[in-house]
């Protein structure tokens, strides 16, 4: 509709648009368009009135179904037309109501995209015979069922979109809008009053999106962007739209034609892609073609491409349990088949459908230049090579021999379905890939020779690292296919800046192991300096913050690539000298590592962070003061762990002088009596201090 508009613009006033459907709202086209009239022609309808139900969304689908058929029977005289989410969804339901009480009510009928004409004619005839028809959405628009007046709509649809993310198809479960349901709920009001059943309760129906998500917000932008750049658009922005396509679908669209040879790095369409664009295929499909045409094989990458866009013709054959091929190409495989089906009605596919894919083929074959002079003749391999060149970033590597679960280009996972035939060759195309779940899953894939891959996207990278176990930096020499990483070998690893931040990153986020608290000097030192930056948040000491450490520990790491390395640096030196000779006796002198006591002993300081300087200390080494030393000009209190003769605290306080006071006599006369050679003396204030404990000699 741009496109249109920008010709009747520019091109052609005299162009007369007129844009007509079944279910349109008019407003933003006739705003879009300018000078539009919005015309309404009032079909015949005749009213339907809409019941919600309150069903478990615990419940099955098809239980729900059943559960409410009877009402729905009971209510009217015509058919029934259930709408279901997928095909899965219509056999599981009708094997429900086969196994039911009202099995006999009714005929069963199914009703699918992907049936053939000749069965959905026989849905479509009249019949006096009730029928219950389990429909997809295929029935919402598309087709009309005359005598149904009665729906059960499920709420629900499959619905395909595109991820822009991982740049894969993903077809998802999702609620059905407002306008859809209102849609669903007009069938069953053609020829007579109706009754719609809604099997979701009505208050969650108002917080249904009103109207379906525009499809070029969720589908494969690459062939409108391709299209554009045919026309000479190079911002794909500054171009009409009645609805704008989302950024990450134009990034992916841009990213895939490149990696097509479709458009230069500037956004111009290339020789190639003017080829591309003549064809009326998906981007992907017509690089298909186009190469295959190089080497002679316009005819099976014909059907190849028309498998992957009509109706598949093996779905529900007995396909799956005749393979016999050590091909390694699902898709190569079906289209042999196909071809031994056109030489002798192989009744291994359905029929019709397979006609069908032959006569699009056929129309595509005929579109393509057959070469005077091929590269070499057709053969498995140039099949391959031709698909991958369609399928550059679906490249997949297995993650181990013979695994059925890969890594693909863009680093999503993937799991090969186990119908496919390729399982063997450590790479593999993605070519039938549904994107919904953790593991991408692959229907049809292709192994792939790795000397097949563009010279142009392999590069070979030496990459460090930090191994957890090892705790060190080492390195690979890794080869990657755009971002997947197709080998890699070790290889000495040297100090460098990106080694150096590596494992400071590390050793900054494992600090505690490399550095116990209170257990080194480097944790003891920075310890003492953040608690007198807490504590005299006045003074002008540089903190000893995380910036801070991560910078002296990034200076260390410029020559080393080990915990056990760093382990044994000179730390110390390193944090000490960030400070001068003032300032570090200051720091001595308000928050020394060390306390010397009476008894004579230097005894250790802990630091801990968001707790109170402690230290532990016998009792018998404080004899003398008469109250706790004090830390930050004297503001803050030690703690003091008093330790019995057996190195057990028997009290812990920041009040020595109270401790003397109150409760020394009672802690004295329990261990004199258990420990009667240690000094107890009765005024712990005056009496001297023994560094062991013990009486002093000369038995004061």
């Amino acid at each position: 509709l741009g496109m249109l508009q920008r010709v009747r613009v520019a091109l052609r006033p005299e162009l007369k648009l007129i844009v007509m459907s079944a279910t349109l709202d008019p407003e933003p086209i006739v705003s879009f368009l300018g000078d539009a009239q919005a015309v309404t022609s009032l079909g015949r309808s005749f009213p339907v009135r809409v019941e919600h139900t309150a069903s478990s969304s615990r419940d099955r689908i098809g239980d729900q179904v059943v559960a409410i058929l009877p009402k729905v029977l009971s209510a009217t005289s015509g058919h029934v037309l259930v709408f279901l989410p997928g095909v899965g969804e219509i056999r599981s339901t009708r094997r429900a109501i086969e196994s039911s009480r009202i099995r006999n009510e009714a005929e069963l009928y199914d009703l699918y995209g992907s049936m053939s004409p000749k069965d959905q004619d026989l849905v479509l005839q009249r019949s006096t015979t009730r029928k219950i028809i389990l429909a997809t959405n295929v029935a919402e628009t598309s087709i009309t069922i005359e005598g149904v007046t009665a729906v059960v709509d499920s709420g629900l649809a499959r619905v395909l979109s595109f991820d822009s993310q991982v740049g894969l198809p993903k077809l998802q479960l999702e609620p059905i809008s407002q306008a859809s349901a209102q849609q669903r709920a007009g069938r069953a009001g053609r020829t007579e009053p109706g009754i719609c059943y809604r099997l979701w309760p009505e208050v969650s129906h108002r917080a249904r999106r009103s109207v379906d998500l525009p499809e070029i917000q969720r589908a494969d932008f690459s062939g409108a962007m391709l299209t554009l750049a045919a026309w000479g658009e190079r911002d794909v922005f500054d171009f009409p739209w009645l609805t704008l396509p989302t950024l990450d679908a134009v990034e992916a669209a841009r990213l895939l034609l490149r990696r097509l040879d479709a458009i230069d790095d500037q956004d111009l369409i290339t020789d190639l892609g003017k080829q591309m664009i003549a064809l009326p295929l998906h981007p992907r499909l017509s690089r298909l073609v186009i190469e295959a045409a190089r080497y002679d094989d316009i005819d099976r990458a014909s059907i190849a491409a028309a498998l992957l866009t009509e109706r598949d013709p093996f779905r529900d054959s007995h396909f799956s349990q005749t393979i016999n091929s050590d091909q390694a190409c699902d898709l190569l495989e079906r289209v042999d088949r196909l071809q031994n089906f056109a030489r002798t009605g192989d009744s291994s596919v359905n029929a019709i459908a397979a006609r069908e894919v032959l006569r699009a083929a056929d129309q595509i074959a005929r579109l393509i230049d057959r070469p005077q002079r091929a590269l070499s003749s057709a053969s498995d391999e140039t099949f391959k090579r031709a698909l991958l060149a369609a399928y550059p970033d679906r490249l997949a590597r297995r993650r181990r021999p013979g695994d059925d679960r890969g890594v693909m280009v863009g680093g999503r996972g993937v799991k090969i379905e186990s119908q496919s035939i390729c399982r063997d060759g450590e790479l593999f195309l993605c070519l039938d890939v549904d994107s919904g779940g953790t593991e991408a899953k692959v229907r049809m894939a292709s192994a792939i020779d790795e000397s097949w891959l563009d010279a142009r996207r392999i590069r070979t990278v030496d990459e460090p690292f930090f191994h957890p176990t090892l705790q060190s930096v080492v390195a690979r020499r890794r080869r990657y296919f755009e971002d997947l990483m197709l080998n890699e070998s070790p290889i000495a690893c040297q100090p460098t800046a990106e080694t150096a931040k590596l494992l400071a990153d590390q050793a900054f986020a494992n600090l505690g192991n490399l550095f116990p608290s209170g257990d080194t000097e480097v944790s003891r030192f920075i310890e003492r300096v953040r608690f007198l930056t807490t504590n005299l948040p006045q003074s002008d000491l540089l903190p000893l913050d995380d910036d801070a450490v991560k910078a002296v520990l990034l200076e260390l790491c410029q020559t080393r690539t080990s915990f056990s390395e760093l382990r044994t640096a000179p730390w110390i030196d390193y944090l000490r000298g960030l400070y001068d000779y003032d300032k570090l006796q200051w720091i001595d002198q308000h928050a020394p590592a060390k306390m010397k006591v009476p008894s004579g002993n230097a005894i250790t300081i802990q630091y801990a962070d968001s707790k109170r300087p402690w230290m532990e200390v016998k009792i018998q080494e404080l004899f003398g003061w008469k109250t706790t030393p004090r830390l930050a000009a004297g503001k803050v209190a030690i703690q003091l762990h008093l330790l019995g003769p057996n190195h057990r605290p028997q009290q812990i306080t920041e009040d020595l002088e109270n401790f003397w006071k109150e409760t020394y006599t009672i802690v004295r006369k329990e261990l004199k009596r258990r420990y009667p050679r240690h000094h107890w003396p009765d005024d712990p204030t005056t009496a001297t201090a023994t560094p062991r404990g013990l009486k002093p000699k000369d038995g004061v």
